[in-house]
């Protein structure tokens, strides 16, 4: 079968999510912060998920890049997906999945236990994330194939990377790929906390390394000391070439050529669940990109497709609805 053109390729985290709707008072009972991810090890996780024991939870492949990278292809695009999952049943499930959802798979595996994340939804629709990375600390350098790197078109990483010292160096030698052979470089920060841990570091890629970067409002005031949005974005948008800060229900700002566009946000006043909203995002946008569309209606995009994913529960949408939306974006460009 003739390939699709253009290639992204993701380093993320592959894990299972495992999905439980509680309350404010469980997430006090448990001291987790409310619409954080906290990394955890294992005792952690058995506790959590005793706590959860008696209540309904759904399983699904997670993980922020992964989200983006199975999204992509759900709308067309050659999208691959690096990563480390342990050689159990949950690693089989993950290759099976991304396999059945046509996302190329470039999946190494170790002997530790695939990653999960423990995902605890309140009524207001916030996610905290419980995020146990298991197999994913051991991604390194040497799984990194050069070959894919320096053919796609687009790479994609999220701030997760910089949470252990084999994955950091794996996604900077995939940079120094990217950086040779012309391969765009798309970072979404992804985590409030994990800008607190790597702030400087950030700064640095977002200078060096990255044409679009994508924020949340509270990342961005993080990087920038500043809780005004628009602010951050220009900001932002002087180290790199495409700067984008989400600002949840106000929507976002994105700085091309160094003005700012404002895109509105679209979807429902009380979303369903908002887990993934800001990984569809990226999805939507990079879709905007591979499409060659202008940047504002790229902008449109990813909100449309983020205002359709919090109106479900969980962060990938079905095959069916994927190829409603599809038809859709195709009609429109």
């Amino acid at each position: 079968m003739e390939q699709q053109y253009p290639k992204v390729y993701g380093i993320g985290n592959p894990l299972i999510d495992i999905i439980s709707q509680v309350t404010d008072e469980d997430l006090n009972q448990l001291s987790v912060h409310k619409g954080t991810m906290h990394l955890i090890d294992e005792k952690r996780r058995k506790d959590l998920l005793e706590f959860l024991n008696n209540r309904n939870v759904s399983y699904s492949c997670g993980g922020s890049c992964p989200n983006t990278i199975i999204t992509l292809a759900a709308f067309g695009i050659d999208a691959t997906l690096a990563g480390k999952v342990g050689s159990d049943e949950y690693g089989a499930i993950y290759q099976k999945r991304l396999n059945d959802l046509a996302v190329n798979d470039e999946l190494a595996y170790c002997d530790k236990p695939t990653g999960s994340s423990i995902i605890l939804i309140t009524p207001d629709s916030e996610r905290t994330m419980n995020t146990y990375l298991g197999a994913n600390r051991y991604y390194g350098k040497d799984d990194v194939k050069t070959s894919t790197v320096s053919e796609a078109d687009i790479f994609h990483f999220t701030g997760y990377m910089w949470d252990t010292q084999t994955q950091k160096e794996a996604v900077m030698k995939a940079l120094e790929i990217a950086s040779q052979s012309g391969t765009l470089v798309s970072f979404d920060i992804a985590d409030p906390f994990a800008v607190g841990r790597n702030r400087d570091t950030f700064l640095s890629l977002i200078s060096n390394h990255a044409d679009i970067v994508f924020a949340n409002s509270e990342e961005a005031r993080i990087l920038f000391d500043n809780y005004d949005a628009y602010e951050c974005c220009k900001s932002m948008g002087k180290l790199c070439d495409i700067a984008v800060v989400k600002n949840g229900k106000r929507g976002s700002f994105i700085s091309y050529n160094k003005e700012i566009i404002g895109i509105p946000v679209q979807g429902p006043k009380k979303p369903t669940d908002t887990t993934g909203a800001g990984d569809v995002y990226a999805a939507g946008f990079l879709y905007g990109l591979c499409k060659k569309v202008p940047i504002e209606k790229a902008g449109n995009i990813a909100s449309f497709l983020a205002g359709e994913i919090i109106q479900q529960w969980g962060a990938q949408f079905s095959v069916e609805r994927a190829r409603q939306l599809r038809t859709i974006l195709e009609n429109e460009l």
